[in-house]
């Protein structure tokens, strides 16, 4: 029986939070190898939430190999041989685990860059754009915009129509999502910074409107590699205040809540 959810983490999205609660049922056995999970929206209930932030907990715990979906039966708890990542906290929470996030997003994103360029459709090309779109309107309402700069770059991830490269950013997400807080909120504080990021932005997908993958793929690996920048550009005082709490959303797959 799952116990009455509270947000007890105001910093961490609704549905990571439901991710890590059942991440725990079945770490402690609660919810057992083989145990088929309840329905979209009993889980609703149970937590108090909607049916689509109890999806993308769902979507998150099977890209960890937690869950895996049964056609026609279900999703269940898989039986796992091995954990998909076991990072050490006391490593992770350091200005330099961050770093090193971001350098495994470079490798990811320069490739789906350059893909989606190939790929993209007018459909893509305008899902790309509304979330850009949302991501100015986040930070023109005094938000650091990391949830929908998660999202600018997934849309640029589904136009590159690779399923396994889509199926390894989903299974690393929540942990990049960590470094994205990070230096998200490291680039809201300086209006040079957000100007920066705007131009990347803008680079990419005009890069990708353009139909040029060698283009895209400079343009992507250009704002990563600018994004490390900003990280060691920061404020010390930022780290102190903020950088530590943020950075240990990279451990969020061993965290409990």
């Amino acid at each position: 029986m799952i116990k009455p959810f509270q947000i007890v983490k105001p910093n961490v999205g609704l549905a990571e939070q439901v991710a890590q609660a059942l991440s725990a049922q079945i770490s402690a056995g609660q919810l057992a190898a083989g145990d088929k999970l309840a329905t979209e929206s009993v889980l609703a209930q149970q937590f108090g939430v909607s049916r689509t932030v109890v999806r993308e907990a769902v979507s998150r715990l099977k890209s960890l190999g937690l869950l895996e979906s049964r056609q026609g039966s279900g999703v269940f708890v898989r039986v796992l041989g091995f954990s998909p990542l076991n990072f050490d906290a006391s490593l992770a929470v350091s200005r330099q685990a961050v770093i090193q996030m971001v350098e495994v997003r470079r490798g990811l994103e320069a490739e789906v860059a350059a893909l989606a360029a190939e790929r993209r459709s007018a459909e893509d090309l305008l899902r790309i754009r509304q979330a850009m779109q949302a991501l100015a309107a986040a930070v023109a309402a005094g938000g650091d915009g990391a949830e929908e700069d998660v999202t600018f770059h997934r849309a640029i991830a589904d136009a590159a129509q690779n399923p396994f490269l889509i199926s390894t950013l989903d299974y690393l997400r929540q942990f990049l999502r960590g470094a994205t807080r990070v230096t998200r909120a490291n680039e809201a504080r300086r209006s040079d910074f957000a100007r920066q990021v705007k131009n990347e932005h803008e680079a990419i997908v005009s890069a990708l409107e353009a139909a040029n993958p060698a283009r895209a793929r400079r343009a992507a690996a250009a704002h990563m590699n600018n994004a490390i920048k900003r990280i060691e550009q920061a404020d010390p005082a930022f780290w102190v205040q903020e950088g530590v709490q943020l950075a240990s959303a990279l451990v969020t797959g061993a965290a409990r809540p």
